[in-house]
């Protein structure tokens, strides 16, 4: 079930604005998320990827389908584990010109190569606490017939077990970042000679935002 959040507070709103409690609204009393496993909302996600041009911006490139799957475990949170997934063929640049498809060619042959590698992958192997609501991720990113271990810097945004009606499933929401050389997975076109910025550098910049949703919400205990 995909529920965005605005017009959930919307919804209690207006409830609240009927029997005329609209001066103070208060937000719902919320269970804390439990353990399960839990698997990304699509409408609260995000992969976004940025490699710097020419030493002149930051280029985004937006990744539109992916997923994720979390063994979540707030008591042990050492113990979580997570796989994800990207279709390289959701490739998003809202490049401007009409003379050249700049998505094409950045999923074809010379870069991606969609049709020959058309998934990529990242699996954990461990968790190190860092901070109370971080730590670093580390696992195996399969991409373009390569492996290769990188570290994910992970937040914890928080999360609640459930609203009866408006989200009646926990959900709970992350925020990554990564980094690591294109060329360890064969994309070495493009890059700057050395002492030089002119070209796509080598460095690349993965931001993740994600909201994923879990176990049901349980029903309170009859009175």
């Amino acid at each position: 079930m995909i529920v965005r959040i605005p017009l959930v507070a919307a919804a209690l709103t207006a409830a609240l604005s009927a029997t005329g409690e609209a001066q103070d609204i208060q937000a719902p009393r919320m269970m804390p998320p439990p353990a399960g496993e839990y698997t990304l909302d699509p409408a609260h996600g995000s992969v976004i990827v940025r490699v710097d041009h020419m030493g002149f911006s930051g280029y985004p490139i937006r990744f539109t389908r992916f997923d994720i799957q979390l063994d979540f475990n707030p008591q042990a949170p050492e113990t979580m584990s997570v796989t994800a997934s990207i279709d390289p063929a959701s490739l998003e640049t809202h490049y401007p010109g009409e003379d050249v498809d700049f998505d094409a060619v950045l999923t074809g042959p010379q870069w991606l190569d969609v049709e020959s590698f058309p998934a990529i992958g990242f699996v954990s192997h461990s968790v190190e606490l860092t901070g109370p609501d971080s730590a670093d991720v580390t696992g195996t990113l399969s991409m373009m017939g390569f492996e290769r271990t990188i570290t994910l810097q992970v937040t914890y945004n928080g999360g609640y077990a459930g609203m009866a009606v408006y989200d009646p499933q926990a959900r709970i929401g992350f925020s990554a970042t990564a980094e690591f050389n294109r060329s360890d997975f064969g994309l070495a076109y493009g890059i700057p000679a050395e002492g030089s910025s002119f070209g796509v550098a080598d460095r690349v910049t993965v931001s993740i935002e994600a909201e994923l949703i879990g176990p049901p919400l349980e029903a309170p205990p009859a009175e």
